[in-house]
């Protein structure tokens, strides 16, 4: 079904309950004033404009094409800004963790991921709300029996619901191209190769035959190994840092490229299946691997590509993906295929020699030809990335209470823990701040994400209460329903349509509100052993959490003159006062 567009009336409440526990009495009367404006005036105009706009769009929700642009529109560098990380579990045969084996392995199993795709047999995404009745063998063969016109309806009367896929398209063979003011994606399902970097140096091989389907995966594991063989020394001028630039410098510096007589190499780059980044490196611990899997050393990664597999030297893998084309849902499910695609069908064993080819005709390394402009843009790219490595720093640590407890006292843990973030926040600088959680609406077509606002008047006052319980008290912890997409849209219509921006989008409350401090994720995946994000504001935090059994695994990202340790602290600090409460016993201070 359609993303259904909110009305105006419910968007505006939502808003300035929002806005709430950030503003004084003063400020909190002329942002309602504004927001009342807005709806009785030009917003109703607007919104009228975006439901004509979204009826006579019945292939798409009314979100679809404005997120996207709203991604394409930025000009910081995605790799510390948008792209995210997701590090698989390593494999439980420790022996297939060697890096040959296990990048041959989850190469092949992500080209039957793609086949798979293309050729229309791949298991539909379900959103299962009680798996433990539908998300069955029983279940699946009685839906296979429903015509296909039916199918829909029948799975939500059991509360199983079809995620939209569409996003899939996206995810092979394509990149994000650098243009002035607004990049755009490039998509060719005609590619048959692939792209290995390893040590700043670009590889190619067709990993397809001209019919689409997969060489022999002897082939592969001999291409890779020819590869890693390869002794070439790092580039002086590593092409890929120019993918960690500001895009209007890298777009400036991308059409030189292609004037410059690169148009068949870029293209081969842009237009592979996937990049798959060969790391000369052993992981230290899960900080290291963050760093690693986030922004790695700058030379051997194609940011742009839609995503980079990343194989360590220790066989230790990740997903770096950029944003633009897709949320993390469809990354999610496209890692647990692949991770157990490769362990309960590998390709090839750890002992296995790789078979007698002539690998050296059949990988292509590519070569670039830089003029001094080039050159200097290479430098200057390498050089801000480095400044950017410098301010960045992580933090992962494991809070020792998770889901079973929680549950056992009757709490939600997501209500907890954006609780325990609000905490932290006031024990840090003794006030409320804004936060932002992405929630999936693949339910959708063409769903993308809205915004979980979980900071309340309630919170406030549940979180003022855990400082000072003598003079607060609360008992309740309410999370916003969504309204960020809808006001963005209309947003842009009267920016586009009207040439100027009414009150509601002027008043310093907005900006405040869209400055969110804690921007948090919540991860779910078996196949995954934890995620990174940045923070989408420079002075914030990026937070993802995986909620286990016994424990809830943080990941923090900074960019910021804050101190993280002090954050974590004060984290850790708020979730034990709540665990205390639940437990009946006092609270320390």
């Amino acid at each position: 079904s359609k993303l259904p567009v909110p009305t105006l009336e419910d968007s505006r409440r939502r808003y300035v309950q929002a806005q709430q526990p950030f503003l004084n009495d003063k400020q909190f009367r002329r942002t309602t004033a504004f927001s009342h404006d807005f709806q009785h005036g030009l917003g109703r105009e607007l919104h009228d404009m975006l439901i004509f706009q979204d009826q006579h769009s019945q292939h798409t929700s009314y979100i679809s094409d404005i997120w996207l642009n709203s991604y394409l529109g930025r000009r910081n560098p995605p790799a510390f800004n948008m792209n995210v990380g997701l590090a698989f579990q390593p494999d439980p045969k420790a022996e297939y963790n060697d890096q040959l084996t296990r990048a041959t392995n989850m190469t092949v199993s992500i080209i039957r991921f793609l086949r798979a795709f293309r050729t229309h047999t791949l298991e539909p995404e379900m959103l299962y709300l009680y798996p433990e009745r539908t998300d069955t063998e029983l279940f699946k063969k009685f839906i296979r029996w429903i015509p296909k016109s039916f199918v829909c309806q029948m799975a939500t009367m059991f509360n199983a619901y079809p995620m939209d896929m569409s996003q899939n398209f996206r995810l092979f063979s394509t990149s994000r191209l650098p243009k002035f003011a607004r990049d755009i994606l490039l998509t060719d399902e005609r590619a048959k190769h692939l792209l290995v970097l390893r040590n700043g140096n670009f590889y190619i091989f067709n990993i397809l035959r001209s019919n689409g389907t997969m060489i022999q995966t002897s082939e592969i594991h001999a291409n890779l190994k020819y590869i890693l063989s390869d002794e070439s020394p790092m580039p002086d001028f590593p092409l890929a840092y120019l993918t960690t630039e500001k895009r209007d410098t890298w777009a400036q510096l991308r059409q030189e490229l292609l004037a410059n007589g690169n148009q068949e190499a870029l293209k081969k780059v842009e237009t592979a299946i996937f990049s798959l980044c060969l790391d000369d490196l052993l992981v230290q611990d899960a900080d290291h691997f963050t760093q690693i899997m986030l922004y790695g050393n700058g030379h051997n990664r194609w940011f742009d590509k839609s995503f980079n597999l990343i194989l360590t030297n220790d066989g230790s893998a990740a997903i770096n993906f950029e944003h633009s084309w897709g949320d993390v849902m469809t990354v999610l499910r496209f890692m647990k295929e692949v991770f157990q695609d490769s362990m309960k069908a590998p390709a090839i064993g750890p002992l296995e020699g790789p078979m007698a080819t002539n690998a050296s005709r059949a990988v292509k390394k590519l070569h670039f030809h830089l003029n001094d402009s080039l050159r200097a843009g290479i430098t200057n790219a390498r050089a801000n990335y480095n400044a950017a490595v410098r301010t960045f720093s992580v933090k992962l640590v494991r809070f020792k209470e998770g889901k079973c407890f929680l549950k056992q006292e009757g709490v939600s843990p997501d209500a907890m823990i954006h609780l325990a973030f609000q905490m932290a926040f006031l024990g840090l600088c003794g006030q409320m701040v804004s936060s932002y959680e992405p929630c999936s609406t693949a339910a959708f077509k063409h769903g993308r994400t809205e915004v979980i606002r979980s900071t309340s008047i309630h919170t406030k006052k549940c979180s003022l209460a855990f400082q000072e319980p003598s003079k607060h008290s609360s008992q309740s912890h309410f999370p916003s329903q969504g309204f960020d997409r809808h006001l963005l849209a209309l947003r842009i219509l009267a920016d586009s349509k009207k040439g100027y921006l009414p009150d509601i989008f002027l008043d310093s409350a907005y900006d405040q509100l869209n400055h969110s401090l804690i921007f948090s994720r919540h991860l779910s995946n078996p196949t995954l052993n934890f995620g990174a994000s940045m923070p989408i504001v420079p002075d914030g935090f990026g937070i993802t959490y995986l909620i286990q059994d016994d424990c809830i695994i943080f990941n923090v990202t900074s960019c910021s003159d804050y101190n993280i340790q002090d954050f974590i602290q004060s984290l850790k600090i708020s979730l034990e006062k709540i665990i205390a409460v639940l437990k009946g016993k006092p609270i320390t201070h």
